[in-house]
């Protein structure tokens, strides 16, 4: 009998390969259900603080000091404040539009400057530091050398990265309400405008009184009424004194008068 194959014949296919894949996927899977939490840690998602928003109070008082300049300058000023590790919403937006209006892209706002700020917190295993990335953006009619500079005074007036890392809502508000005035110093805008001073007269003050009669009248009056009163017991004393001398003077002369001389009737 012949032992050849016969024709037309398949050989049979290992399933090792298949086994192989499959428990590769499975490890795949597995391995990056396993890796995928270590991933944070890397990327800085362990943090050791978060960006901390400006407090109500902040943006209350930044949004009318930047609707005034707004008003009077003809600019457009705003603020963004993000997380260096956070690529979805700002932590905090606003303008003179409002809290959490933004000015850039906003067809209310043709010409706008704003401050952006982004603060980076590395994880607690990094060995890099904390970080602030600050700039000072505006519309295509605002020279990118005015921004640069407008940057410089912020550092300038004491608004500094270290201040963004150690409290990132303050700084962030504190150099929105600054960007006018850097602005004005560029000559991007007219200074604020000063208030023009009454023309009219003023109405004449009332008389002054004499200062040593207002403080010390009293004295004044206390001295004249003894002085009265002595004047008042002199006369009295003068006028008694008098009396008594006329009475003293009477008796005297009574007793020292001669007696009178009787005439004898002549003899005729």
């Amino acid at each position: 009998m012949s032992t050849g194959k016969q024709p037309g014949a398949q050989p049979k296919k290992s399933g090792w390969p298949a086994l192989i894949w499959t428990i590769v996927l499975v490890v795949l899977c597995c391995g990056g259900t396993v890796v995928y939490p270590s991933w944070g840690t890397v990327f800085g998602d362990d943090r050791s603080a978060t960006v901390s928003a400006p407090t109500a109070q902040e943006r209350g008082d930044t949004v009318p000091i930047l609707a005034q300049s707004a008003a009077g300058q003809g600019v457009c000023y705003g603020w963004v404040l993000k997380d260096y590790f956070d690529y979805g919403d700002p932590v905090s937006v606003g303008s003179n539009l409002g809290d959490g209006v933004a000015v850039q892209d906003n067809p209310a706002c043709p010409r706008w400057v704003q401050v952006s700020a982004r603060i980076y917190y590395p994880s607690k295993s990094s060995e890099s530091d904390d970080n602030a990335y600050v700039d000072v953006t505006g519309s295509a009619d605002v020279d990118s050398v005015d921004l640069l500079r407008m940057k410089s005074g912020l550092d300038r007036l004491g608004v500094t990265e270290k201040a963004f890392v150690d409290d990132p809502g303050w700084a962030i508000t504190r150099a929105a309400v600054m960007l006018p005035l850097l602005a004005a110093e560029q000559g991007l805008v007219e200074p604020a405008a000063t208030p023009a001073p009454d023309t009219a007269s003023p109405s004449p003050l009332p008389a002054a009184g004499n200062d040593l009669w207002r403080d010390r009248w009293g004295y004044f009056v206390a001295v004249t009424t003894l002085v009265l009163i002595a004047a008042l017991l002199i006369t009295v004393g003068v006028v008694q004194r008098r009396r008594q001398r006329r009475r003293v003077a009477v008796p005297a002369q009574r007793a020292g008068a001669e007696p009178a001389t009787t005439r004898t009737p002549e003899r005729g």
